[in-house]
């Protein structure tokens, strides 16, 4: 059950995770209704911007010939190359222009799923008092799952935004499974309407 009334302040931050055109519909690796998730975040945006708090946005940002694609014997096709079309943030995600970006799974060698695998993106959060992350994006089941459990291995509290994800259920229920595990470990799940006017 998510809480009734979230009540946001300062140490509140939105995390927006890997919104890019290659997981929209019609992108190299499609996430089924990957672009139901851009108005419900711009609804999140929207507060938090109102409210003087930040956002951040992780993105992958493969060179060419990345170990995580197909070609390299990795599990997924080509997918957001750096500095290519696919790899841009989607054009009606609308971030601000004080978004603290952040790239991962740049390295030829080594695969990243989560926001803080070999970025700043901690050292970022601590040096602007972050205490409580609002985490929505795409997918569920690989970069939002990874990225939550290090936000609650690094002491952040988690509040997943279940409106705000989906997943690429690669098996049926990998998305299902994903984020009662994110619960589990103690993210709490978060709508919109929760969210205090």
């Amino acid at each position: 059950m998510s809480p009734s009334v979230i009540t946001l302040s300062h140490g509140d931050a939105l995390l927006v995770v890997d919104v890019q055109n290659d997981f929209l519909p019609g992108g190299r690796l499609a996430v089924g209704s990957g672009d139901e998730v851009v108005p419900v975040l711009n609804r999140y945006i929207d507060v938090f911007v109102a409210q003087r708090l930040p956002v951040y946005a992780t993105r992958d940002w493969h060179p060419p010939d990345h170990c995580s694609f197909a070609q390299q014997g990795g599990p997924w096709p080509a997918h957001c190359i750096a500095g290519s079309e696919g790899a841009q943030f989607a054009p009606r995600l609308h971030l601000p222009r004080s978004t603290v970006v952040v790239s991962k799974a740049m390295h030829i060698r080594r695969d990243a799923y989560s926001g803080f695998d070999g970025t700043r993106l901690e050292h970022a959060l601590q040096r602007n008092g972050v205490g409580r992350l609002f985490v929505g994006g795409l997918a569920t089941d690989y970069c939002v799952l990874n990225t939550v459990r290090d936000a609650l291995k690094q002491g952040f509290t988690v509040c997943l935004l279940v409106d705000a994800i989906r997943a690429v259920n690669v098996d049926p229920d990998d998305g299902m499974r994903a984020e009662g595990e994110m619960c589990r470990l103690g993210a709490h799940p978060v709508v919109f309407q929760d969210l205090a006017a």
